[in-house]
């Protein structure tokens, strides 16, 4: 059977499965490719039938819909690889932007690669993407987080864990949410540039720049917005990571002071401060700091930087 053609023209679909992506608010985004393999493909995965009927009418495609989401993953899959290995062409989308980024398809995939069943994408919209390019932050390195867990407790676990990443950070995040998240954010990254990007792609689109303590303010006064949220933070500069360092020390061994001897170190006179960085320290950030075999000292790096206020 042949492949769809460079140009987008409808002909029939080679056996396997296509990652299609679709727009993230503008109907314009879709691509000729995607709406022919859409058009040509024996039945179309979806999160949600309502959402992807829009999408299918908007462009004249009939092709039938199966439900393929979180919550029946697990026994649609089955039925899905039966499906490819008999020789069918399956598209997998999602309710909006790239399959497989905060949804279940990766699984399927996964199992469909291991059935040795071809795999082919689609590419086009992603809302992860949009926000980084429209953030005005460093797009060199970045790291991909997803959601983070509602509770703030876990959510500020889960940020500590990323806060020496060397690379902008983008996040979804529910409306609703947001206030909390930036509240939380802070208090983990200290005052990174950030950006908040809502309704992206569409009329309403808006992209909020400042430092996180900023956006945090302002959407504590002007309450959650409307629409889907992808927020954006910087990488940790050499001074930020000192400074929240040294706030951190400070928190779990109060006694701690420092001396500028041997380019400079944290010194922990009491035992039990020693256990409490040696304990709580370590899962902060290992890149910044090292905990030598004398565990009175806490060499900081870069070991020119001037010490923290």
């Amino acid at each position: 059977m042949g492949t769809i053609g460079d140009t987008g023209t409808d002909a029939p679909l080679a056996p396997g499965l296509y990652l299609v992506a679709t727009p993230i608010g503008n109907l314009g985004d879709m691509t000729l490719r995607a709406i022919s393999v859409l058009k040509c493909a024996e039945a179309i995965a979806c999160e949600d039938s309502r959402v992807t009927r829009k999408l299918l009418s908007a462009h004249g495609i009939a092709t039938p819909m199966t439900p393929y989401h979180e919550h029946n993953a697990a026994r649609a899959r089955p039925g899905l690889i039966r499906r490819l290995r008999d020789g069918a062409a399956i598209a997998l989308v999602s309710d909006a932007g790239t399959p497989l980024v905060s949804d279940p398809g990766y699984k399927l995939v996964a199992e469909a690669q291991e059935a040795g069943i071809t795999v082919t994408a689609v590419p086009g919209a992603s809302a992860a993407l949009t926000a980084l390019i429209l953030s005005g932050l460093p797009s060199d390195a970045f790291f991909f987080a997803g959601f983070t867990p509602p509770r703030s407790t876990a959510r500020k676990r889960a940020l500590a864990a990323l806060a020496a990443v060397p690379g902008s950070l983008v996040f979804y995040e529910s409306a609703k949410r947001l206030g909390d998240f930036l509240d939380d954010a802070h208090e983990v990254f200290g005052d990174r540039a950030a950006a908040v990007c809502r309704e992206l792609t569409k009329l309403h689109e808006e992209v909020a720049r400042g430092s996180l303590g900023e956006l945090a303010e302002r959407y504590r006064i002007s309450g959650a917005p409307r629409g889907e949220i992808v927020v954006v933070i910087a990488p940790p500069g050499a001074d930020d990571d000192i400074q929240l360092a040294w706030k951190r020390l400070h928190e779990v061994a109060p006694d701690i002071f420092w001396t500028p001897r041997n380019g400079g170190h944290w010194v922990a006179t009491r035992g039990e401060d020693i256990r409490e960085v040696q304990t709580n320290y370590r899962r902060f950030s290992q890149r910044v700091m090292t905990i030598p075999a004398a565990a009175q000292t806490f060499r900081i790096l870069p070991a020119n930087a001037d010490p923290p206020e």
